[in-house]
């Protein structure tokens, strides 16, 4: 008797309390929500600097969350679903949002048909990642890979124009155009919908005599993000994008090994 009201005890405390680390990464994925919204808020207003630097912002939680989870081993899922919430908002709906304000609202009767093409590619892809954790593992040759561009590098890629466009206002003719703009939205979506393996370094491990040079890199970024943020952020994305090709190729050798 005395082991069943135990039981009884430990279910009811269960059921009325939660250990911290089942609720910091949550924590953590509401900070990068509370980011996503507050984008949309800036970009209403006008203010796309801050507009861009809160999907950012969003982007550095959404990437320190499932770490937290890891670390902490307080995965849940709940946790998995409000992850999917807060990517949506913070990488389908701001971006779609900030371009729409920026450009395409001028753009007659089509500008926010790419936005809207935008925010349903987002949500067509999450869908399909959170279907993906219910199959059958994936073959190892995926490990270190993202199948299709991951919802933080799509919003970069979207927001590429208006970062060109603070250090370098003479390109506006180009980058503002409505035809760049809705062109660039439409590639966004093909690559977050698609199968193109996109290179992800979550398993990526670093070599010990690698560790100095990175921390060397690492500080030099961190000089260029504080001195020049827009062309850092705009080279980073771009190299981002020029990986692609080089990810598909790097994936194809890799499968003929396990082939």
């Amino acid at each position: 008797m005395e082991k069943i009201n135990a039981k009884l005890r430990l279910s009811k405390q269960k059921l009325t309390s939660l250990p911290f680390r089942k609720i910091a990464p949550n924590i953590v994925t509401m900070l990068a929500l509370c980011a996503g919204v507050t984008s949309i808020r800036y970009s209403i207003s006008a203010d796309w600097a801050k507009a861009v630097l809160c999907i950012f912002a969003a982007a550095f939680f959404d990437g320190l969350d499932g770490r937290v989870a890891r670390m902490l081993k307080g995965s849940t899922k709940f946790g998995a679903e409000l992850d999917s919430l807060s990517d949506f908002v913070s990488f389908g709906v701001a971006p779609a949002i900030l371009l729409f304000q920026w450009s395409l609202s001028s753009f007659p009767k089509f500008g926010w048909f790419f936005c809207l093409l935008m925010s349903i590619g987002m949500a067509m892809r999450l869908a399909r990642f959170n279907m993906m954790l219910d199959e059958e593992p994936q073959p190892e040759y995926w490990h270190h890979f993202f199948v299709g561009v991951p919802a933080p590098a799509a919003a970069a890629l979207a927001m590429m124009p208006v970062m060109i466009s603070f250090d370098f206002p003479e390109l506006n003719w180009l980058v503002r155009s409505h035809a760049f703009c809705a062109t660039l939205l439409c590639l966004v979506t093909f690559l977050m919908v698609s199968r193109i393996p996109t290179i992800s370094t979550k398993k990526m491990k670093v070599p010990t005599y690698m560790f100095i040079p990175m921390m060397l890199v690492v500080a030099l970024f961190a000089t260029f993000i504080i001195t020049q943020p827009w062309v850092t952020l705009g080279v980073m994305t771009i190299c981002y994008a020029l990986s692609i090709p080089f990810g598909v190729i790097i994936f194809l050798k890799e499968k003929q090994k396990y082939e």
